[in-house]
């Protein structure tokens, strides 16, 4: 199951008359398209994007094939598997509860859940909803992938962690949690009587007038609705099977990137929540994480995002509120294209310049100077980047991963053709590198030379 871990990078971690209108903003419109086309030539993206200011659109397209076996084309009513853009509706639906007197996120899980183990004592709703609990990932558990094709219930679910030991003590930090979440759609159900689909199509999807949006199946015969792929050892493939009960909470809703506007404009626009509760949502407690949302800053902008990945499709939705911008990526095809290319529409449309991997120009550095960039670069305390020279190539290597070789653009500033990152070397007074800065999805990232 792709929804293992939430991915922001590789290395770090038209029912257009409800969106009003068609100013199109013409002047963004090509270099939006040559930023997708760049995606789609390369074979890593297929799928529908929306750029949104306020209620103006800016840029609406489908691209490649919703069934490559029909060849169907994507459209912007095509519908996709969310993965865990989810998470942020399970969170609001959460705090609706708490609005209307049902809970309080600081309760302690065990208020609602009697028989919940005693390892679970400290572990409030507000833990879960920020991914401090503790509480193991059932994604992450040896026998996951063995149960992941078959129809669980929200009980069976939360049986296969509910007697796990916690990895930490609750709040003590942050680690991506699908487990927390399912237990929140598990609470859900027990506080509110319904099924979590139920709950939040009657809350949420209804009231926003989100037609196209809902609980994925297996089962069901839904209209415009994608199929899932991944990239094979032959080329594209159909991606692999996921019942759908699984995710739950986590991970279970679809959507289109018009409904996925509509929900931004309703959810920012004080539609869905009271202007407290969604301060309280939006409000980060550990590694910029607040409730079912990533909240941060890119090239001076806030941004309040979050990415999803399940078994044939990869999403991402940012809403930038300093200038109501909405930017939504829904793929048919895993992979990091969606959060790659929603950080790059946004920079257009702020005005600011992106320079895709292929307009940049390699120009040549002697050994000398770059001897002086190997070493070891702390990016976290448990984050480093190893640069490497080797046959007179620079390289680079994150934890955990493979090698990429790095390419010059000036003798400081290096970029690589794979990954759409770059990496500049910083040098002291006297001349010594003693750190670089990764760019990356429109961030900033420095790191100290060890």
């Amino acid at each position: 199951m792709v929804m293992k871990r939430i991915v922001l990078a590789v290395w770090l971690v038209t029912a257009a008359a409800a969106l009003a209108s068609a100013s199109f903003g013409q002047e963004n419109a090509p270099r939006m398209e040559q930023i997708v086309q760049s995606f789609v030539a390369n074979k890593t993206f297929m799928g529908s994007v929306l750029v949104v200011r306020d209620k103006t659109v800016l840029f609406e397209k489908g691209y490649g094939s919703a069934d490559l076996e029909w060849d169907i084309p994507n459209s912007p009513s095509t519908k996709f598997r969310l993965g865990s853009i989810t998470k942020q509706f399970t969170a609001a639906s959460i705090m609706l509860l708490e609005e209307r007197g049902k809970l309080k996120i600081e309760d302690p899980v065990k208020k609602y859940m009697p028989d919940a183990p005693a390892a679970w004592d400290k572990v409030t709703i507000y833990n879960l909803l920020t991914h401090t609990s503790g509480i193991p990932s059932f994604t992450e558990l040896p026998d996951y992938d063995s149960l992941e094709p078959f129809t669980t219930t929200s009980e069976k679910l939360v049986a296969r962690f509910r007697d796990k030991p916690l990895e930490f003590e609750p709040g003590e930090k942050f680690k991506y949690d699908n487990s927390g979440y399912a237990l929140l759609g598990y609470l859900i159900e027990k506080i509110s009587g319904q099924t979590y689909a139920q709950f939040v199509q009657d809350n949420i999807f209804t009231p926003l007038q989100m037609k196209d949006s809902g609980y994925d199946s297996n089962s069901a015969i839904i209209m415009r609705r994608a199929s899932g792929y991944t990239n094979g050892k032959q080329g594209i493939e159909n991606a692999g099977f996921i019942n759908m009960t699984v995710p739950f909470a986590a991970g279970s809703l679809y959507s289109t990137v018009e409904d996925l506007a509509r929900w931004e404009q309703g959810l920012f626009g004080g539609k869905v929540l009271s202007a407290a509760s969604l301060q309280k949502m939006t409000t980060p407690f550990k590694s910029n994480y607040a409730f079912g949302l990533a909240v941060s800053t890119a090239n001076g902008h806030k941004v309040i995002e979050h990415g999803g990945g399940i078994e044939g499709f990869n999403t991402h939705l940012s809403y930038y509120p300093d200038d109501k911008l909405t930017v939504v990526v829904l793929a048919n095809l895993n992979g990091d294209a969606p959060g790659n290319i929603a950080h790059k529409l946004a920079s257009i449309a702020h005005g600011e310049t992106v320079t895709l991997p292929s307009e940049r120009r390699e120009v040549a550095v002697a050994p000398a100077i770059l001897a002086n960039y190997v070493g070891t670069y702390a990016l976290s305390p448990d984050f480093s980047l190893v640069i490497t020279l080797e046959g007179g190539q620079l390289m680079s290597q994150a934890t955990g991963q493979g090698k990429f070789p790095l390419f010059a653009e000036s003798d400081t500033k290096f970029f690589l053709k794979t990954i759409d990152a770059q990496v500049e070397f910083v040098k002291n007074d006297k001349g010594e590198v003693t750190g670089l800065i990764l760019h990356q999805g429109g961030r900033d990232t420095n790191a100290t030379k060890k």
